[in-house]
C-alpha cells in the first residue's frame, strides 16, 4: 500500500492546512516552482529559439504523459487551455449533416459549461434530451438507455457526477450508442487521477477531461483524447496555424489540417501552464492510479461510516464501486458548516442542490479523515456555524 507520508512533503500546502479538496483543485506539487522556472530560463536565454527546441510540440508531448493515465495511445492525446475551448473544438469538428439525425444527450447532472457550450454550437434544427436524475445523486440508466436512438447524433455526460461523485455506467452507454450509430464524449475532469481509466478499452469516440483536479496540475491543461481511427473525420471549424499542414508556408488561401493530433489545435498555446501541469501528471503516475484509487476508497468508505453514525445524509453512492474519490455530506445548515471548516483550515467546499463536498487525495492521512468529520460534528453540536448565517460567498 502506497504510504502516503512519503509525498506530503512535495504538496507546500499541506503544511498549513486540512486540504480535502482536490476534487476542485488539487494541491500544488512544490516541483511546480522548478518546473515555471525552466519555462522562464528558456524564454529568457533561448528567445523565439525555444519554438524549435520544445516549445511546438510541448502541447502533444504533455499529451502523451497524460495517454498512459487513461490508457489512451501516445499521440491521441493534446492538451488545451479549458474545457469549454477543448469542447468548442470538438463539437465545430463533427460532422452534423445526417439527415436522419437530430438529438444529442446530456443530463442534468453535468457540468454546466459541457452544456452551454454543446447547445451554443449544434445546428438549430437539433433538439437537446436532457435525462433528468431521480435522486439527485445518480442517473436512471433506463431513461438513459431508452434515449438512445437511431436519431441520437451524440451523448455527451460527465463520467463521474461532479454534485455527487457517482460514476456513471459508460462502457453500457457506449456500446447502446455505437449499436444505433451515435458518438460518446465523457467528460473526464472528475475520473482520471482518481478512478480507474482505460479509454482504449472503453471504445469511447472522444474524452476530455482536466489536470485541475485530482491530477495536481492546475488551470489551463484540458486534454482531449479522439480515438484515433477518428480523427481523420473530423473537420475542425475552431481552429489555427498550430493546426495547418505547413504553418511556415503562411499560406493565406489553402488551409490543409494536419493528420495528427494538431488536427485539433488552433492559435498559440499558454505556454506556462504546459510546464505547470507536469509535475503533478509525474507524480500521480509515480504513485499510480490503481493505488490511489485503493486508498480513496478505504477513506471514503470509513467517511461514509462515520457520517451514518451520526445519521448525516450522504449525496453520494453507498456502494464503493459506483463512487468517484468525494463524498458529499447534506448536514444541515451545510453552506454555513462549510465555511466554518474553512475558517478552522479545513479546506472543502460546498455545492448547490448536493451539499458539503470532501475530498481525501493518496497524500492525505487517514488522521485528517477523523479531524475532518470530528470538525463537522463539533460544528453543529456547538452551534458554531451559526456565526455564518448571515454571511454568504461568491465563490464556495
Amino acid at each position: 500500500m502506497t504510504d502516503s507520508a512519503l509525498y506530503r512533503d512535495q504538496f507546500p500546502i499541506l503544511s498549513t492546512c486540512t486540504y480535502f479538496v482536490s476534487h476542485s483543485l488539487g494541491a500544488m506539487p512544490k516541483g511546480v516552482y522548478d518546473k515555471l522556472r525552466e519555462f522562464a530560463d528558456m524564454w529568457a536565454t533561448r528567445g523565439v529559439r525555444a519554438w524549435g527546441e520544445g516549445w511546438w510540440d510541448i502541447k502533444s508531448a504533455v499529451g502523451d504523459k497524460i495517454a498512459p493515465l487513461m490508457g489512451a495511445p501516445a499521440g491521441s492525446v493534446l492538451v488545451h487551455e479549458n474545457a469549454s475551448i477543448a469542447n468548442s473544438i470538438l463539437f465545430g469538428a463533427l460532422d452534423w449533416s445526417d439527415p436522419t439525425r437530430d438529438k444529442v444527450i446530456v443530463s442534468d447532472q453535468d457540468f454546466p459549461s459541457d452544456v452551454y457550450t454543446l447547445r451554443r454550437m449544434i445546428p438549430q434544427h437539433y433538439r437537446m434530451e436532457i435525462i433528468r436524475s431521480r435522486d439527485g445523486i445518480t442517473l436512471p440508466m433506463e431513461d438513459m438507455l431508452a434515449a438512445i436512438d437511431e436519431k441520437t447524433r451524440l451523448v455527451s455526460l460527465s463520467h463521474v457526477l461532479f454534485r455527487t461523485g457517482w460514476i456513471v455506467p459508460a462502457a453500457e452507454i457506449i456500446k447502446k450508442a455505437h449499436s444505433v450509430g451515435a458518438q460518446v464524449l465523457f467528460n473526464g475532469y472528475h475520473s482520471v487521477g482518481i478512478v480507474p481509466v482505460d479509454v482504449t478499452a472503453l471504445n469511447v469516440d472522444f474524452y476530455i477531461g482536466g489536470t485541475l483536479k485530482w491530477m495536481c496540475g492546475g488551470p489551463g491543461g484540458v486534454f482531449m483524447y479522439v480515438r484515433p481511427d477518428l480523427l481523420a473525420t473530423l473537420n475542425p471549424r475552431i481552429t489555427g496555424w498550430f493546426a495547418h499542414e505547413k504553418p511556415f508556408a503562411f499560406d493565406l488561401e489553402n488551409y490543409k489540417p494536419r493528420h495528427d493530433s494538431y488536427r485539433l489545435a488552433n492559435g498559440t498555446p499558454g505556454m506556462a501552464s504546459l510546464y505547470a501541469i507536469q509535475p503533478g501528471i509525474e507524480v500521480i503516475t509515480q504513485v499510480g492510479i490503481q493505488a490511489i484509487r485503493d486508498i480513496s476508497m478505504r477513506r471514503t468508505a470509513r467517511m461514509v461510516e462515520i457520517a451514518q453514525s451520526h445519521g448525516w445524509p450522504i449525496r453520494s453512492p453507498l456502494n464503493p464501486d459506483e463512487r468517484g474519490g468525494m463524498i458529499v455530506l447534506d448536514v444541515p445548515h451545510g453552506y454555513e458548516v462549510s465555511r466554518e471548516l474553512i475558517e478552522r483550515e479545513i479546506v472543502i467546499d460546498y455545492r448547490e442542490k448536493a451539499g458539503i463536498r470532501v475530498a481525501p487525495h493518496f497524500y492525505n492521512t487517514d488522521a485528517e479523515v477523523e479531524l475532518v468529520m470530528d470538525a463537522i460534528r463539533d460544528i453543529l453540536d456547538s452551534g458554531a456555524w451559526q456565526k455564518h448565517d448571515s454571511q454568504r460567498s461568491f465563490v464556495t
